[in-house]
């Protein structure tokens, strides 16, 4: 049987006739893998209404893929067997960095129409529809750290080598800066902050929120318009957590709130002395409870725990502050004027070798876990938590994060809530694939994890 997808055929017609117009020869269908890398399929301009609807077929072994392009032994995902491309027509974009180039990001169906089981987005769309269920629609932003090199016969160096918020870096990266800025702005892309960050040729841009999905859509766009840029200038820009083994780790952190329907929000409540319902409460203290198997979601790659160590602000301890730059889950403070607007939580615990969609996905199924309990967090940690002492940090409930990728995997694997709600076909496949990145990285040098990383990130 044909699959069926998010789009109408009137919607297929209207995006052919855009691609027409706007002269694209190309139109990628993109999706994110188990192992956090970007991937496409393209399809011509012609024939392209009827691919809209009937999507592209794919692989079932594409998922159990790792970002060595390593094929894992997953049950029903070998060489027998397709999944098809349905493309999301309401995420239709031009993709300023390439010629003639536009994309759509995709849901994968199984043959019968029905959405596939290691379909990473159909697993957020399913998290949201649970949220909904309590009247809830999770807002989320990203707040992606990479980094801007030259290549060279001795490897990526960094364009600069400033200080934290310099001028001076800013000036050194001004026209690739003002590229990609361009670029997020014709893809309808809305930029809130930019600026050197703490690591030489380190930047940071921070987008405005959005519902769940969308913001995740958003995340491999900017991903993609990041590194595209740079390539287009003669660059190379990487989002590893940890691009050198000297430099500054590169996050990606989450702000994420809850709304309702008729545009409140939910985290908000005035009459609270921080500002903070009960229910932004319960679904921090979810968050915190499943946080040491979140962070396989959410700081997936060997690479990412590089980074994720005490004392360099990445979140190392499970713990909750207000704006405590140490505390995987900050509690910023609002600005003056629009308290309610401006209400979320900072998950630090992230990078950008995530899968946006797992991500997202995981963190609303671990934040309803504290809705439905009525979970109560610990007492907010107002100093580093590495300089507690140990009974403090046992009286507080502040625990050291994994400290591996393995570690965090098998934190993973014994998460009942976590392991529910991805389902069988997501969780199997992703864990065969995250593991199996353990297992080559851990088994060669220092040099050949960089590598792996700074150009697939």
């Amino acid at each position: 049987m044909r699959a069926t997808g998010p789009g109408s055929a009137d919607q297929a017609g209207r995006i052919a006739h855009a691609a027409e117009r706007a002269g694209l020869r190309l139109v990628r269908f993109m999706w994110c893998g188990n192992d956090g890398t970007v991937r496409a399929k393209a399809s011509a301009a012609s024939g392209l209404e009827h691919r809209i609807v009937s999507g592209i077929g794919l692989t079932v072994a594409m998922q159990a893929m790792n970002s060595l392009d390593q094929l894992q032994p997953v049950e029903g995902m070998g060489p027998v067997g397709e999944i098809r491309l349905v493309p999301d027509p309401e995420t239709f974009t031009l993709l300023p960095f390439v010629p003639a180039t536009g994309a759509m990001v995709v849901d994968m169906f199984d043959l019968d129409g029905r959405p596939a089981g290691e379909c990473p987005r159909s697993f957020l769309r399913r998290m949201q529809e649970r949220l909904r269920a309590r009247g809830g629609v999770l807002h989320a932003a990203f707040e992606n750290e990479f980094t801007l090199a030259t290549d060279s016969d001795d490897g990526p160096q960094p364009v600069d080598r400033s200080l934290c918020f310099s001028t001076i870096g800013l000036n050194a990266s001004a026209h690739y800066t003002d590229e990609l800025l361009a670029a997020l702005e014709q893809m309808d892309i809305v930029v809130e902050q930019h600026y050197a960050e703490l690591g030489h040729g380190q930047q940071e841009l921070s987008t405005a929120p959005a519902p769940a999905l969308r913001a995740a859509d958003q995340q491999v766009y900017v991903r993609e318009a990041i590194r595209g840029v740079a390539t287009s200038m003669g660059y190379v820009a990487s989002l590893a957590p940890k691009p050198w083994p000297e430099a500054a780790g590169n996050g990606c952190h989450i702000h994420f709130s809850l709304w309702d329907g008729s545009g409140g929000n939910r985290f908000y409540d005035p009459g609270a002395s921080d500002g903070l319902s009960s229910e932004a409460r319960a679904f921090v203290a979810g968050v915190l409870e499943h946080l040491p198997a979140l962070a396989a979601l959410t700081a997936p790659s060997y690479n990412s725990y590089r980074r994720l160590v005490p004392s360099y602000w990445a979140g190392a301890y499970t713990c909750w502050g207000y704006d405590n730059r140490e505390a995987p889950l900050r509690i910023p403070s609002r600005s003056a004027g629009r308290e309610e607007a401006t209400t979320n939580v900072e998950l630090k615990t992230a990078d950008a070798t995530c899968n946006p969609y797992i991500a997202l996905g995981g963190l609303i199924a671990a934040g309803l876990d504290g809705l439905e309990r009525g979970l109560e967090p610990p007492p907010p940690v107002e100093v580093d938590p590495a300089t507690l002492e140990d009974a403090q940090r046992e009286a507080w409930g502040v625990r050291r994060l994994p400290e591996t990728q393995r570690d965090a995997l098998d934190s993973l694997e014994s998460d009942e809530v976590l392991m529910e709600a991805m389902g069988d076909r997501l969780r199997r496949s992703y864990l065969a694939v995250r593991r199996s990145e353990w297992e080559a990285y851990s088994s060669e040098d220092e040099a050949f994890e960089q590598r792996g990383h700074f150009f697939k990130y």
